[in-house]
């Protein structure tokens, strides 16, 4: 029976898919996403539905966007559906952290120290050894994430510190620059002790756009990119992660999270409820509390449609289809020619071999179980996100020593570059990088180490022009 309703499910989700291919035509440089780009601008640039949706589909886009954006409540609370928040949490709603659908930034920086607590800037923890999948292994007192807020009667776990440095450096032509190196503390614990050999990896909040088409990529072709480079001469060598996907119910190849830890946008989103919200769900029915967190584990529950679910399956069906559905904005000024002089030399220093430039989606590997997770506007589009979708050897200056499935302490997912010109107007900064250091594009250049030395050296050594016209063209994206 279960088999026959996938089956169905996704005969007509392959029928619509053939519909929609018939009407797309949409494969000019402009369309990052294909027929699902959408030409917007401004402060809600990140926050449109793909350009291709059926009408019944932009209605499952709409309640998905209200679950996605509005706060959960403490339980118990008179509002059922939205109740359940906590105990432990950083944020009160998935837009808490991804504001406008975009990026998290670093907290207000001041006399080299924060001034706030972070919130779109998680901390993730583990320590030593591996669970049985081969993930990171949480700290035993503080579990996996810190959550520096909870609700009453329940202690935060604590207080973040972070602190910068400032680092000096010049382009070949004598132009000074200046990095900020971050580092990260805790203060305030509610638990005791985090253990001497915890190892802390920052984690800032990327922006949405796209993710569906991402997943839509086929693992041949990101496997394909692994073996391209391995072949080719030179030190980059980009390796595919993989992990366990709690409704794929298996390992999967890796595409989300700065160190492609996350295979699908469905297991991203139900780890994201639990671990930012304290929102439990069907896949993760447990509260992220430790046995030394009492006050945790004896907080009331919330109220979902059953026992250990705070959020109920449909819902949590409609906010996946929302997040997977956000479409990428079209780029911009496609046709300048100093961007195209960007272009030339975005290729000529080697960086399209790991932010390879296109791509043809095929199927997502959840469409045959979860029909209702995508959409088949998705298929069949010529896509342009710029990324190999690979962990990459980034050098010590990045490295945060913190492994995770194959990724090593050095390792960085290729982030999908698509949109990044349009984050200062959609978040109001252009902080970029895993933990929001990079102040901008050619910041984060400069930062780039290990398989990217070479790439960063030769940027360094472009005229002031060239540099302009290199960031213009990723700007453009």
């Amino acid at each position: 029976m279960i088999r026959l309703r996938y089956a169905v499910g996704w005969i007509a989700w392959a029928l619509a898919a053939g519909t929609v291919a018939a009407a797309v035509a949409n494969d000019g440089p402009e369309y990052s996403g294909g027929a699902a780009t959408v030409f917007a601008d401004g402060r809600t640039a990140f926050s449109f539905p793909a350009a291709n949706l059926t009408d019944a589909e932009r209605t499952r886009f709409v309640i998905g966007n209200s679950f996605f954006r509005r706060n959960w409540v403490q339980a118990p609370a008179s509002t059922k559906a939205r109740d359940g928040l906590g105990p432990h949490f950083i944020a009160r709603s998935c837009g808490g952290c991804h504001v406008q659908d975009g990026r998290g930034a670093p907290p207000r920086i001041v006399d080299g120290i924060n001034v706030e607590e972070p919130v779109a800037l998680l901390m993730r923890l583990s320590v030593p050894g591996a669970t049985t999948d081969g993930g990171p292994q949480p700290e035993p007192v503080y579990g996996d994430q810190f959550d520096n807020a909870a609700i009453p009667g329940v202690k935060p776990e604590g207080k973040v510190v972070i602190r910068t440095r400032a680092m000096a450096g010049k382009f070949a032509d004598g132009t000074p620059y200046e990095l900020e190196a971050p580092s990260y503390s805790f203060t305030d614990l509610g638990y005791g002790s985090l253990r001497d050999d915890v190892m802390v990896g920052p984690r800032v909040a990327p922006q949405l756009i796209g993710v569906g088409l991402l997943e839509a990529i086929p693992e041949s072709e990101i496997r394909a990119n692994a073996d391209r480079q391995a072949r080719a001469p030179g030190p980059i060598k980009g390796v595919p992660n993989y992990a366990w996907d709690v409704f794929g119910e298996r390992m999967m190849l890796g595409r989300f999270g700065w160190k492609a830890n996350v295979a699908t946008v469905a297991h991203q989103s139900a780890a994201a409820f639990i671990g930012d919200m304290g929102i439990t769900s069907s896949r993760f029915p447990e509260e992220a509390c430790t046995e030394a967190q009492a006050d945790c584990r004896a907080a009331p529950r919330g109220g979902g449609e059953g026992a250990g679910q705070e959020i109920d399956d449909a819902t949590f069906g409609q906010v996946v289809f929302y997040t997977a559905t956000l479409a990428p904005p079209a780029r911009r000024a496609v046709a300048d020619p100093v961007v195209l002089r960007g272009e030339r030399l975005f290729e000529a220093a080697q960086c399209a071999t790991c932010h390879r430039p296109s791509y043809v989606t095929g199927r997502p590997a959840l469409a045959d179980r979860f029909p209702q997770f995508s959409s088949p506007a998705l298929v069949g589009q010529t896509i342009r996100p710029y990324t190999d979708l690979l962990l990459h050897d980034m050098g010590e200056e990045l490295a945060d020593g913190r492994p995770d499935h194959r990724a090593n302490g050095r390792h960085w997912r290729t982030p999908p570059l698509w949109g990044v010109g349009m984050i200062h107007k959609v978040n109001g900064h252009q902080r970029l990088l895993h933990d929001g250091r990079a102040r901008g594009v050619l910041e984060a250049i400069m930062w780039h180490g290990g398989e990217a030395r070479q790439s960063r050296e030769q940027v360094r050594e472009l005229s002031a022009e060239d540099r302009d016209a290199l960031v213009r063209f990723v700007n453009s994206l």
